[in-house]
């Protein structure tokens, strides 16, 4: 059986950097850092950092990051102290926070900062019963509750997708403390595919609380061959209600092509 080595950092995690660059402090940095692994911690005291192998957990109040490989970077504080800074995790990379999971290849956490910058392959992170996917990168402000995913952005839940260049996720806390949607920013090449329409534009906003979309920039909604174009899209995902407007530079005109069924 293999041997779990323990390592707590019982240190409490100190502030360095400026205001001006922290966007919220971090409710956890007060509670220690405990890392374990299977294989082995090693304490590189000249470089100032601790290098963990083999199913690596981490784990600071309610953020736990899995990984195969890990390596915590620290400042030494005053009376001793240990005031680990960055983390950084490589090889089937995890992170937990409240009911949000992240995964990637490779991940990069600003423990001052909170925000945690996971690349590779395979990325995608599982909120809500939506499933969030990239190609590039996602950047994951833990305490803020903001989320980006660059590059082939695709968000799925249930029948609805939406894929953009990027997306930008802001979670909001309910009264049991879950994280849950808020907004969600799609930023250039916005499609929205339901089980019943495709709705393409340059740009795009959707807001949890009124369960509505709003699209600009060249918009189309397609329901089979059926087309409305404008400048800008209004979505009521609660009425069922769509809106479409046109532009100034063609008198706010607005086109639909209706096709009607074909007749043996």
């Amino acid at each position: 059986m293999k041997k779990i080595l323990v390592f707590t950092l019982m240190m409490i995690i100190s502030y360095q950097a400026n205001a001006e660059s922290i966007t919220k402090d971090n409710p956890d940095k007060n509670q220690p850092i405990e890392i374990t692994a299977d294989n082995s911690l090693e304490w590189h005291r000249n470089d100032l950092q601790f290098i963990a192998t083999g199913k690596v957990i981490a784990k600071q109040g309610e953020t736990k990051i899995n990984s195969e490989i890990l390596t915590a970077d620290y400042k030494d504080g005053e009376k001793n102290k240990i005031d680990i800074w960055r983390l950084t995790a490589a090889k089937n990379v995890k992170i937990e926070s409240r009911n949000t999971i992240g995964y990637g290849d490779k991940m990069t956490y600003d423990v001052e900062k909170s925000v945690a910058i996971m690349t590779g392959k395979n990325l995608k992170l599982i909120s809500q019963n939506q499933i969030v996917t990239a190609s590039d990168s996602m950047e994951y402000w833990v305490e803020d509750g903001i989320f980006t995913a660059n590059g082939n952005a695709t968000a799925i839940k249930d029948d609805d997708t939406i894929k953009a260049d990027k997306l930008i996720a802001k979670f909001t806390q309910d009264k049991n403390g879950k994280r849950i949607l808020r907004e969600m920013q799609a930023i250039n090449n916005v499609t929205i595919t339901t089980p019943t329409e495709i709705v393409t534009g340059d740009n795009g906003k959707y807001s949890a609380i009124t369960n509505k979309a709003i699209i600009t920039g060249n918009v189309k909604i397609k329901r089979g061959k059926n087309i409305l174009q404008g400048d800008k899209a209004e979505i009521d995902m609660t009425t069922n209600i769509s809106k479409i407007f046109g532009s100034s530079t063609d008198n706010g005109r607005v086109k639909g092509i209706f096709y009607p069924s074909e007749k043996k």
